[in-house]
């Protein structure tokens, strides 16, 4: 896999001078690499067997130590069906780049970016693990930056190098206290240490973790680099990153709070919980008010980033309590919307890639009846945004409909304060999904039906059979694991049995082909039960309408229209849209007001020129009220600091001598 990988990386740049072969060496190579994954994953998730490899280096506690147990498995599966899909659709859609940008540079980044989340999922020693995530890191940033014409896309990523480093220096600082405590960086050795370690270290070690990982993952208000980043890049890398790379810190997360730590605190499963509810609630919200279609998208994501904390802070809390069986109830729910979120938001980035590409724009406000022009595009972003919007019987509803059982069992238990929490948790899901339908039937509505709002749209032709068929195996993934979501919780069950924390444990959920239900027998669910429902139902209409209907006759005629032209201009904009909610959450939205709007159209002289219109968020408040704070803090104590910016060199040998003092101190320490 790795080697397919480094070949197709390699072979880009020999082939960098021809850009139709570069291309095709280096999604070919990624797909070989991708499916040896899916099959080396897929082996050790049915078996239960891991394996692990490891190299001495004559580094320091650096070691090229890699162990794949199952839930580094499955994290391996996910990126494998992610980027195998991914590389078939980027045959076709790179095309677009020939004679523009380099396409053995994309070629080399592409296959490196794959390397390293691979690396990162697998790595068993600290070190090892920071290098593979520094080499994930910045391959995606000169991913994020391949179209350098672009000013915007410039910003993009320098904003995502900052970012990340920051996430990075905050990793750099738990694994450092991990080793003072444990005296090593290998991950067993942690593991078996973890005694050793104090209560004020864990609670240290676990917020450092969650603000490292987290500002990977996107979470609020650490998300700032996302929704710039993410639509910078190509389409086929947009998914990856949207829908695979940031599910990596999940993996951490999950990784150091139930393996490295796994006497877990009340409060860590509070605040992950606290966390959620607001990531999901306002990257909705965020989402619902966005005119630009990948930046909706990669908002979308921090949703459902949410959602996964919501099932993993749940997961934690029930830890905590000595509920073992609701708590992986609870992993299993977060692990199943992991898996789905990759596969309907790698979708939709792909569909919404195919419209970019045809269009030439992404601004919602000029699409309009592309179903006509992309009508397999059009098919397939439907089924994503009823996957995403969790309508059965695709993959969304099962996992949201677990995570609601996870977060109603803890409604269930005695202690108010807890009630409380999980009553909060699930209101804050039940309105994200609410918002998150209505933002889905707004971008599939806008952006395929009604009329074309300009030339661009009535210019698009369909996709190629490469674009085709990435988009057409990802729509029947998210129906196949609908269908089969009781086979898959099974699955996800396995993987979080071969946690130690849960070793000996059984979820308080069971499944099989029809069924899931929970152990207590309050709530079950049938996915292929809802699916042969919906059928007949569906036939039963199709028979009832052609029965009441198949004596009339149908006339056509022309849509009656006031007696002025039936354009693209009648019909609802995007802003206009979501207006209404806009209004409703302008407290955290902060949109702007445009004032003084002329008409267009000078006959409509009786209606007055003056006007007020609510667009979407005008003021980015993190910026405002946590980040420019922030910089002007760090700025003034910058200015302070810079009195010791003497010039004198002995001066600075006197500071390095003091600073090799204080670090032998604090190791003495």
């Amino acid at each position: 896999m790795l080697l397919s990988f480094a070949t197709g990386a390699a072979g880009s740049l020999l082939f960098m001078k021809d850009d139709t072969r570069s291309n095709l060496w280096a999604n070919i190579s990624a797909i070989i690499g991708s499916t040896f994954g899916i099959i080396s994953s897929l082996i050790v998730l049915v078996s239960g067997s891991g394996f692990s490899c490891n190299l001495k280096s004559s580094f320091p506690l650096l070691s090229f130590s890699i162990q794949v147990d199952c839930l580094c498995a499955f994290f391996l599966f996910l990126i494998s069906v992610i980027s195998l899909l991914c590389s078939l659709y980027a045959i076709g859609y790179t095309r677009q780049y020939y004679k523009h940008y380099n396409i053995g540079s994309l070629g080399f980044f592409y296959n490196t970016f794959l390397t390293g989340m691979v690396f990162v999922v697998s790595a068993h020693n600290g070190l090892f693990f920071l290098v593979v995530w520094e080499v994930m890191s910045l391959s995606s940033y000169f991913l994020v930056i391949f179209e350098h014409k672009e000013e915007k896309n410039i910003a993009a990523g320098s904003l995502y190098f900052v970012m990340t480093h920051i996430g990075t220096a905050f990793i750099i600082l738990a694994f450092l206290l991990l080793y003072k405590s444990t005296g090593s960086l290998d991950f067993t050795i942690i593991k078996d240490s973890i005694g050793e370690i104090s209560p004020v270290t864990k609670n240290a070690v676990f917020i450092l973790a969650l603000i490292g990982f987290g500002t990977k993952a996107g979470i609020i208000p650490l998300h700032t680099w996302l929704p710039s980043a993410h639509p910078a890049a190509p389409s086929h890398v947009s998914a990856l990153m949207s829908g695979v790379m940031i599910k990596t810190a999940i993996y951490m997360l999950i990784r150091i709070f139930m393996e490295f730590m796994p006497d877990t605190p009340l409060w860590w499963g509070v605040v992950i919980l606290f966390v959620g509810s607001i990531s999901s609630l306002f990257g909705v919200l965020y989402a619902l008010s966005e005119n630009d279609l990948k930046r909706l998208l990669a908002f979308s994501s921090i949703e459902n980033i949410g959602i996964i904390l919501l099932g993993l802070g749940a997961s934690l809390v029930f830890l905590a309590l000595g509920m073992k069986p609701y708590a992986m109830m609870a992993l299993i729910a977060s692990l199943f919307h992991t898996l789905n979120h990759a596969t309907f938001k790698a979708l939709l980035f792909l569909g919404a890639g195919s419209v970019i590409s045809k269009t030439g724009t992404r601004n919602i406000e000029e699409y309009g009846g592309i179903i006509k022009f992309l009508p397999y595009t059009a098919f397939f972003f439907l089924i994503g945004s009823m996957a995403i919007s969790a309508l059965p019987p695709f993959n969304g509803f099962f996992s949201e409909w677990l995570t609601f059982q996870s977060l109603f069992s803890g409604i269930k238990t005695t202690h108010i304060f807890i009630k409380l929490i999980f009553i909060s948790a699930a209101g804050s899901l039940a309105l994200t999904g609410g918002l998150a339908a209505a933002c889905f039937v707004r971008a599939f509505g806008l952006v395929f039906l009604a009329r074309p709002r300009s030339e661009r749209t009535i210019c698009a032709k369909e996709s190629s059979v490469s674009l085709l068929s990435g988009m057409g195996v990802l729509a029947a993934l998210t129906l196949l694991f609908g269908f089969f979501s009781g086979y898959i919780s099974a699955l996800l069950s396995k993987v979080t049995k071969s946690i130690v924390v849960f070793q000996g444990s059984e979820p308080a959920v069971s499944s099989n082909f029809e069924t899931v239900r929970l152990q207590d027998g309050t709530a079950t669910v049938s996915m292929p039960g809802i699916l042969i429902s919906l059928v007949l139902a569906l036939l039963a209409i199709t028979v009832f309408v052609y029965f009441l209907t198949r004596r009339q006759k149908v006339k056509k005629g022309i849509t009656w229209d006031c007696g002025t032209p039936f354009t693209g201009r009648m019909e609802i904009t995007a802003t206009g849209f979501s207006r209404s909610l806009v209004t409703i959450f302008k407290g955290i939205l902060k949109p702007t007001k445009q004032t003084d709007i002329e008409y267009h159209d000078s006959n409509l002289k009786y209606f007055t020129k003056f006007n007020i219109t609510t667009l979407g968020t005008g003021h980015d408040i993190y910026n405002e009220y946590l980040y420019a704070p922030l910089n002007k803090l760090i700025t003034r104590i910058a200015k302070y600091l810079s009195v010791i910016q003497s010039g004198n060199i002995n001066a600075y040998v006197l500071y390095i001598i003091i600073a090799l003092i204080t670090l032998i101190l604090l190791l003495v320490v």
